[in-house]
């Protein structure tokens, strides 16, 4: 109120001083051009100055009113153009990720066309159009978006690799990702989208030659890596005899794909199983005993034991004799003992089957040690346990099944 006041003092005073000095002198202006000829006090010529930069003011300002009114009225003015695209962007996201693929794909794709930077509109629209099984336009959109940001190629085509993958098409999807990889040779992405294929489609010789550059780029963690590379080599080991080479038989074929193998890779336990199962089922057990001998003998593992049970090796009581050795640091694992039961069989020695398997079962109640056990009782006459452990044998095996339905009959 007081700087109000202050204000109103102050044009008083400026007024009282204005009508002092045009009472004092009125001045006199005159301007002469040709025959224009205008003449005027100087306060006079001062006030109609100041009235034209008035009126210039004032039409601006209508004008701009105008412009802004027909803006907010005119569907086609910049402003609205703007306000649609928003919205567009706003319910294209928001249906991109709650699934209405068809509303996604329209409002994404409108987005896409107004925008500058429309990579990210394309993609997400391509991806809606996949979901509908609309392959051919979700294929056109991404190329519409390679014709709007060529310098985005390397995502637009990882976007359709997964796309290709998506639907199904992962020929299509592997060339994608092999031209990019061409292009593009230590892309992280590239590298793992390769990786994931080539996991998915079994393919276990092209993901072996991957794996150095996944190593050397750091695609993946140094523990997952080496998981996943054991996974390979032990899945390669068991497709090498399936394989048909010119000339070669399937336990040369397993034995090469051995030798591929480092020194230290052949020392892995999860390999030696593979490798050592391989020549089971191609009747090579002697190798295969010796190979679970001498990787039991370096390090022991639960796994090996249980292998090594199963395979005859050319001196069947040496072999009870090695996996009795072991007993002396593992007496408490069950697979050792079911192996021991079993090599005890083989050497018939019933008395000591009988116990090994019994001890087997006490440690955990497993439906191979149940079997083996009931057959050794039913064979020494003892039917009704015998019956019971194979009783107990399939009640373990439904516990790893689905509970599906049967029909009542078979219930009864």
């Amino acid at each position: 109120m007081k700087r109000t006041y202050l204000w109103v003092v102050l044009a008083i005073v400026a007024a009282t001083l204005l009508g002092i000095a045009v009472a004092r002198h009125s001045g006199y202006v005159l301007i002469a051009y040709d025959t224009f000829r205008f003449e005027s006090s100087l306060w006079g010529t001062l006030g109609l100055l100041l009235a034209i930069v008035l009126l210039l003011w004032l039409v601006r300002f209508l004008v701009g009113l105008v412009l802004t009114s027909s803006g907010v009225v005119n569907p086609w003015s910049r402003r609205n153009r703007s306000r649609r695209t928003r919205l567009s962007i706003e319910q294209g996201q928001l249906d991109l990720a709650e699934g209405r693929w068809a509303s996604a794909q329209r409002h994404l794709h409108r987005a896409a066309e107004a925008e500058r930077q429309p990579l990210l509109y394309y993609l997400g629209a391509a991806r809606a159009a996949n979901e509908l099984g609309r392959t051919e336009d979700s294929d056109n959109l991404l190329e519409r978006a390679l014709e709007r940001q060529p310098q985005a190629e390397l995502a637009i085509a990882l976007t359709h690799a997964q796309l290709q993958m998506d639907r199904g098409d992962s020929q299509a999807a592997l060339e994608t990702l092999q031209a990019m990889h061409e292009r593009h040779p230590h892309n992280a992405q590239v590298l793992r989208q390769l990786q994931r294929l080539y996991q998915q489609q079994g393919d276990w010789s092209s993901l072996i030659r991957l794996m150095p550059e996944l190593r050397k780029d750091k695609v993946l963690p140094a523990a997952e890596l080496a998981e996943l590379e054991k996974r390979a080599w032990g899945a390669n080991l068991g497709l090498a005899v399936q394989r048909e080479e010119e000339g070669q038989s399937a336990r040369q074929a397993l034995e090469r794909a051995w030798q591929q193998l480092t020194n230290a890779q052949r020392q892995e336990p999860q390999l030696v199983l593979a490798y050592a199962e391989q020549l089971r089922q191609l009747g090579a057990e002697s190798d295969a005993e010796e190979a679970l001998r001498t990787a039991l003998k370096r390090s022991y593992e639960s796994h090996l034991a249980r292998l090594y049970g199963l395979v005859r090796g050319s001196d069947p009581a040496r072999q009870l004799q090695t996996a009795e050795g072991w007993l002396k640091q593992h007496p408490d694992d069950p697979s050792l003992l079911l192996t021991l039961g079993r090599l005890s069989l083989q050497n018939r020695l019933w008395g000591k089957a009988r116990d090994y398997l019994e001890s087997s079962l006490r440690q955990q109640r497993n439906p191979e040690a149940c079997a083996e056990l009931a057959r050794l009782l039913a064979s020494l006459g003892d039917t009704e346990r015998s019956n019971q452990l194979f009783q107990e044998g399939l009640g373990l095996l439904d516990e790893r099944l689905l509970a599906l339905p049967l029909p009542d009959t078979a219930r009864a």
